[in-house]
Parts: C-alpha cells; structure tokens; sequence
C-alpha cells in the first residue's frame, strides 16, 4: 500500500517544517515581545510604531509576506540574508516573513498578558525609582508570559501549519512534497491523509504539552 512512498524524502520533508516552525517561533518570540514593549510604551512614536506595524501586518495574508520576500527583497532588492545557494535563501527568506507576520500575533497574546499586571504592581515600582525598561523586564514581563502560555501555545500551532505556504518560494518542506507526489502518484486520499498524520504528530502533542505547561505556571491571584 505505501510502495509508492519509496523515493520521496518525507522524512526530509517534515524535517524543513520542523526547521521552519523552531527559527521562526524563536525570532517571533523575541520580535513580538519588542512589539509589546513599544505598544505599551510612554513614548509616543514607538507606541505608533507598534500598533501600526501589528494592525498592518496581521492583516496581510501570509501568502502575500512571503511571496514579497521573494520577489521583492531577493529578486528586487538582492537581499539575499548572507546565503548563496537559491535553497538556503528561500529557506532564509521563507523564515524571516514567518517571523514578520507570527510576531504581530505573539505581540497581542503578550499584550494581552501585560493587561492582567495589577497596575499597583507597575507603580509601587515606578515608586522605588525603577526605569520603563526595568519594570518591563523584572515585574510586568515575568507575569505576562506565564499567563499568556495558552495563547502563545495556539501561536505556536498556527506558524507549524503556516509553514506549507513557504511552498509557494519553492521551499522543500513537508506541502510542496505533498503537492509533488499528488501530481506523480494516483494516491490522492493516502496522501493527504499520510501528511495530515505527520502535522497532527507535530501540533498535538506541542499542545498538550504547552497546556500543561500553562496550568502549572499560571499566576495566582
């Protein structure tokens, strides 16, 4: 029944979209938590700057983000992000329009965290003579991500099955082999059922996982 899966890499395949989601996840965690900061900061141009680049972003379809890393920064711009195999750079590219568009979305969970901070925490801070900076980073911060894990967590799932559309620059991952062996093999149902399989397998127990996770660092109030 699986014979025709002899010469396809899918192991390979979903190997990229491991690679795809943990690059992307990491950058996106650390840009949406800089997006945060600017949304909730008493500087007026980087408040505008992060409520424009989120309301903005998230609204484009991903589709679109990667697509422009390829026509526009590559092949316009020749940005190629120091790789010089077309491979790598599709691979490079794919990754940075991931974390473009993931990060206004860990932004808001993150946002969402901070507005559960008891505002009495954040002045008795500012009291005792601590920065903006400061207070983020040892009072508000802390708080904030072990009461968004929840919401990070459905993050976190969405950019695992939104690394397929890196398959529309030619990125080797796990739906442009899906979409190969079902122009060359007569296996439509088998197919798409095998690589449902493999994301399930890679969501699921991330979910239950990161669930658990949520419930014992929860904050208590």
């Amino acid at each position: 029944m699986f014979d025709f899966l002899e010469g396809y890499d899918l192991l390979g395949a979903f190997w990229v979209t491991v690679q795809l989601t943990v690059y992307s996840a990491i950058g996106s965690l650390i840009w949406g938590t800089l997006l945060a900061a600017m949304r909730v900061s008493p500087v007026p141009l980087m408040r505008g700057f992060g409520t424009a680049y989120v309301n903005i972003v998230r609204n484009i379809p991903l589709t679109v983000i990667i697509v422009f890393t390829s026509l526009g920064l590559f092949q316009t711009l020749n940005v190629s992000l120091g790789a010089d195999d077309f491979k790598t750079i599709n691979f490079r590219l794919a990754v940075l329009g991931l974390i473009a568009y993931t990060s206004s979305f860990v932004c808001e969970a993150l946002r969402s965290g901070i507005n559960t901070v008891p505002v009495g925490q954040v002045e008795a801070a500012r009291a005792i003579g601590l920065s903006f900076p400061q207070v983020l980073r040892l009072i508000v911060l802390p708080q904030a991500f072990r009461s968004v894990v929840g919401p990070l967590a459905n993050v976190l799932i969405a950019l695992t099955k939104n690394t397929t559309v890196a398959a529309a620059i030619g990125v080797a991952e796990a739906a442009l082999l899906m979409r190969e062996m079902i122009e060359n093999e007569a296996q439509l149902i088998l197919i798409s059922a095998i690589f449902a399989f493999g994301f399930i397998c890679l969501t699921l127990p991330t979910g239950l996982f990161l669930g658990w996770v949520a419930k014992k660092v929860a904050v208590k109030r």
